[in-house]
């Protein structure tokens, strides 16, 4: 987000894992011509005693469908106790998945995944078969799923009838987590679903290259206990790359070993009252003056198009070695990417923004996103990640494409947006959106509004809370909420009419 003016300044997740079991189920539905109706890739994501989360990829290979429903049974007593990508339901063994409201359309060839998490006892085989519409898919030739290996059962009194215990999902952990990617979700230590839900809390990027200090306004323990009575579980922190390093453009009593000693309290504070700090790399070094440029300032004083590879990878390598050692910490690459304002090809913004080096438009080395993924794992840290998209974070259309390889599997898509950005309505956002959704965790690291009031984010909070994504709105800051989203008057925690609706959605969500 680019601040309002200022004063003087312009602003594994189970205690076991077993191998993933695929199983591939094709036909002809009856009456159809010689394709296949549909593929059907059923995949164990985990398992652990008692319990497994699964995943069914549906690919349509007839014609386009204005809505779905997927059928299959399970063959050992299995039973589904929450599901997601889909409306699930069970009677018996048979399973019934039906599209949600935003992905009923499957047009042909297109593929739709659901996830679900499910209890087994005995044995935990894959289903035989599945329908689509009703329609049965061939199973002639399918391989015979491999059973999961299980425990050698405990011996019961044989006068006993056995009985199947209730499905019990996993008991999230008490204050903030330590966060994984199981598939599409969030996960934590007991590998039950999380979800970030908060505020950001501006000032670490700008006071201290504006000579101001390090935050704006109070980050003790008051100010972080009245965002925590919010029912927040997050706090987003935007970072300045030369106060971190401690370049000699900033003045000593805000770079360095002060500004590092600062974020570190900060994060402690965040952390002890249960909630999920975010450290972010949101202002950065590089002389940029082509189109939508911030400034044209070499120094870390406005948003760069994108990282660049003089100091960038150094800062994250710090970063990184300081919360390696606390998971609960979670990295947030990069604030707001627009490559494709220097370039004139969504090809070329998209290849900078994973692979840096010479970009088009751009007079700076630049680092990717694949260069900043390897800079923070290179520490051994295995800290969840999130990597923005391009267009100020607002457009994630070939994230899936171009997404950084990461050996740790921990990497989350991360989104903006506000009422005046391109994609700001449900019809992108079941676009672009739900297909990223579909495969990694989705975060909307800032969504705010320039209106004053909450009528849009109450659109987007809607759209994010229907689908169990995580969101968080911008900023915890005493601005004038006209002249920029600003939640609160007051470090008390007192909400500005725009901050109303963030707050009572947190509230409702978390508790009262």
């Amino acid at each position: 987000m680019r601040h309002p003016p200022r004063l003087t300044a312009l602003l594994a997740g189970a205690a076991l894992t077993a191998a993933s079991t695929a199983l591939v189920v094709s036909g002809t539905a009856s009456g159809a011509a010689s394709a296949p109706a549909c593929t059907v890739e059923y995949a164990i994501v985990g398992q652990w005693t008692g319990g497994f989360q699964g995943a069914v990829t549906l690919t349509n290979n007839s014609a386009a469908l204005s809505a779905w429903q997927l059928g299959f049974d399970f063959p050992a007593g299995q039973v589904v106790s929450q599901g997601w990508g889909g409306k699930w339901s069970q009677s018996a063994g048979a399973v019934t998945v039906v599209n949600e409201s935003w992905n009923g359309g499957l047009g042909t060839g297109a593929k739709v995944t659901a996830g679900f998490i499910a209890s087994w006892t005995g044995t935990n085989p894959a289903p035989a078969a599945f329908t689509l519409n009703g329609a049965p898919c061939d199973t002639a030739g399918t391989p015979t799923p491999t059973p999961t290996p299980t425990p050698t059962p405990t011996p019961t009194d044989p006068t006993t009838p056995p009985t199947t215990p209730p499905p019990t999902p996993p008991t999230p952990v008490t204050g903030a987590p330590e966060l994984g990617v199981t598939g599409n979700r969030l996960t934590d230590q007991n590998g039950a679903t999380r979800r970030l839900l908060g505020v950001n809390r501006s000032g670490g990027e700008f006071m201290c290259v504006q000579g101001h200090g390090i935050w704006d306004g109070p980050a003790d323990d008051a100010a972080i206990r009245a965002i925590a009575d919010w029912k927040a579980n997050t706090v987003r922190i935007p970072l300045n790359e030369e106060c971190w390093l401690g370049l000699d453009n900033i003045k000593p009593e805000y770079r360095g070993e002060n500004y590092v000693t600062a974020v570190k309290d900060l994060v402690a504070r965040v952390l002890a009252h249960g909630m999920t700090p975010v450290v972010e790399l949101h202002w950065t070094y590089g002389q940029y003056t082509g189109s939508s440029s911030g400034c044209g300032d070499v120094h870390a004083s406005c948003q760069k198009p994108m990282p660049n590879a003089r100091y960038t990878p150094a800062f994250w390598t710090s970063v990184a070695n300081t919360f390696k050692n606390d998971r609960r910490v979670v990295f947030d690459l990069f604030n707001e990417p627009y490559p494709d304002r220097a370039t004139s090809t969504a090809a070329q913004a998209w290849s900078c923004w994973r692979d840096g080096g010479s970009c088009p438009g751009i007079g700076y080395e630049v680092a990717g996103m694949q260069d900043l993924v390897d800079a923070v794992r290179a520490t051994g840290a295995k800290n969840l990640v999130l990597v923005p998209g391009i267009a100020y974070s607002n457009d994630l259309s070939q994230w899936l494409q171009h997404r950084p390889t990461d050996p740790a599997g921990g990497l989350a898509a991360a989104w903006h947006v506000y009422n005046f950005n391109a994609c700001a309505d449900e019809t992108c956002w079941n676009a672009t959106l739900a297909p990223v959704a579909a495969q990694v965790p989705l975060v909307a690291g800032e969504i705010g509004e320039n209106t004053c009031a909450h009528a849009f984010i109450d659109r987007v909070m809607k759209w994010f809370d229907d689908r169990g994504l995580s969101y968080l709105g911008w900023t915890w800051n005493t601005w004038n909420c006209n002249s920029g989203p600003a939640l609160i008057s007051s470090y008390d925690g007192t909400p500005t009419a725009f901050g109303i609706g963030l707050r009572d959605r947190l509230r409702s969500l978390n508790g009262n």
